[in-house]
């Protein structure tokens, strides 16, 4: 093969041959009797003709010449997803051979590196989020705030969900579709000045309510009163969705009554790759442990006496009950929980105040020269932490695609999840956005809606967004 060394080696038609011969079939036909011919194709896929690695090299680089990175152009999006510094470091520790992350660990004696990193991760999000377990993670954000909807369900047997509107759209989309399997109802609670109109939200809440779900800081930025939340949710489960960043000035869900926390582990650590992917992290109280998706490693001696560690709770397995498995997640995103931890290790405790700190400051700064605009005002103006919105006096869609002209996009456009707010822009800041970024974008935005009330047609901006 002239050194060309090959990830994948298909079967001969020989290998087929023996390995029908070895099962007791005929045929590869003879595989798929059980399945009824009406729901089979037919007949051969409708695929292209193959190409040469060469022209599959220029495709995919033109393909990858069509989108925009944030290292391409100057970047406030956010609303769940956002553009942290990653220190090398990270790429470091998580390709050492120590630290791979197989499937599950069930061979703790050749598992030992994986499992006190999950060890270690699972003691850093108890000690962010202030309550006293978590598990070694789950998929993503919304996932985990479903997984929590359903640990409310196991722990009382109602079918009520009250959540706040300012939970994420997607996890509401997410929860929406737990729910329709789980026979469950989901009821949302109106915002007032950014913030869950707690009135409505009181209200909501009766004797039918498994779980209350809010999120701070909420997707449109503002800081959630959490203690008055969750003290009002009765003998509900409180679960509060959060940005683990900000939990290093606002005060831990554990010291307001919260049961759940989760969240989306993504700024720990974990760069912007197209979408992905991410872990989703989960705390809750003792009272929850046996609940909780996921699995859980544990601290031990072995016959030595010395420190070990091994997989102490893995109670969403459903290979093993499957019936009464706390989650069919099967995928814990170890290797992206191990770069959080190590994310949080290389900050430190003062470390994760300070960045908290500086995105406050440089929040405050940007919300405030924006809002300085002609035609630009607040949506609210609740606290926040790292991100705002904004309401245009022109079309937004317009207005992002006059800045696009000029490499800049200044946030998320909030019609695309929100209609009721068309004319929202969320505005995220992280540490990479300096008081000099943020000038640069009043400048561009200050221009293209002075633009747009004089009638003039943007130029053609290339990229995708």
């Amino acid at each position: 093969m002239g050194g060309v060394v090959s990830g994948y080696t298909s079967a001969t038609d020989a290998d087929r041959r023996a390995m029908l011969e070895a099962i007791g079939a005929d045929s590869i036909e003879a595989l798929f009797a059980d399945i009824p011919r009406a729901l089979r194709l037919g007949r051969p896929l409708d695929l292209p003709a193959g190409a040469t690695q060469q022209e599959v090299e220029a495709e995919l680089r033109a393909l990858a010449a069509a989108n925009v990175s944030t290292e391409d152009e100057l970047s406030f999006l956010g609303g769940g997803m956002y553009d942290h510094y990653v220190p090398a470091l990270i790429d470091m520790l998580t390709s050492r051979s120590e630290l791979l992350t197989p499937y599950t660990p069930y061979q703790p004696e050749v598992s030992q590196g994986s499992l006190q990193a999950m060890f270690e991760y699972q003691t850093a999000i108890s000690e962010l989020t202030g309550l006293p377990v978590a598990n070694a993670s789950v998929y993503d954000g919304p996932s985990a705030l479903a997984s929590a909807a359903y640990l409310a369900k196991l722990a009382n047997g109602r079918r009520r969900l009250v959540v706040s509107a300012g939970v994420h759209p997607h996890a509401i989309e997410t929860l929406r579709a737990y729910a329709r399997g789980l026979g469950s109802e989901v009821v949302v609670v109106p915002l007032a000045n950014g913030v869950t109109d707690l009135d409505a939200w009181c209200a909501a809440i009766d004797a039918e309510t498994s779980g209350v779900v809010f999120q701070s800081p909420n997707f449109f930025g503002a800081v959630e009163d959490a203690a008055a939340l969750a003290g009002a949710s009765g003998d509900a489960v409180a679960i509060g969705s959060y940005d683990p960043i900000a939990l290093g000035i606002v005060t831990p869900p554990g010291e307001c009554g919260v049961d759940v926390c989760v969240g989306e582990g993504q700024p720990l650590g974990n760069r912007l790759d197209f979408g992905g992917p991410s872990f989703g992290f989960f705390a809750a109280t003792q009272e929850h442990l046996r609940r909780m998706p996921g699995r859980i490693a544990g601290e031990t001696v072995d016959v030595d006496g010395k420190r070990g560690f091994v997989l102490t709770l893995q109670t969403r397995e459903q290979h093993i009950r499957r019936e009464k498995a706390t989650s069919n997640i099967c995928t814990a995103q170890a290797l992206n929980a191990l770069a959080g931890v190590v994310y949080l290790s290389w900050l430190g405790r003062d470390g994760l105040v300070e960045l908290a700190e500086t995105l406050l400051q440089r929040t405050h700064y940007a919300r405030e020269t924006l809002c300085a605009i002609d035609g630009v005002t607040p949506l609210h103006d609740a606290p926040v932490v790292r991100e705002f919105a904004v309401r245009l006096d022109a079309d937004v869609e317009r207005v992002v695609e006059r800045l696009a002209r000029e490499r800049i996009n200044p946030g998320y456009r909030l019609g695309r999840a929100c209609p009721e707010h068309a004319d929202g822009l969320l505005v995220a800041i992280t540490e990479q956005r300096s008081r000099a970024d943020v000038d640069r974008l009043a400048e561009a935005l200050e221009r293209a809606l002075a633009s747009e009330r004089a009638g003039a047609a943007p130029a053609a901006a290339g990229g995708t967004r």
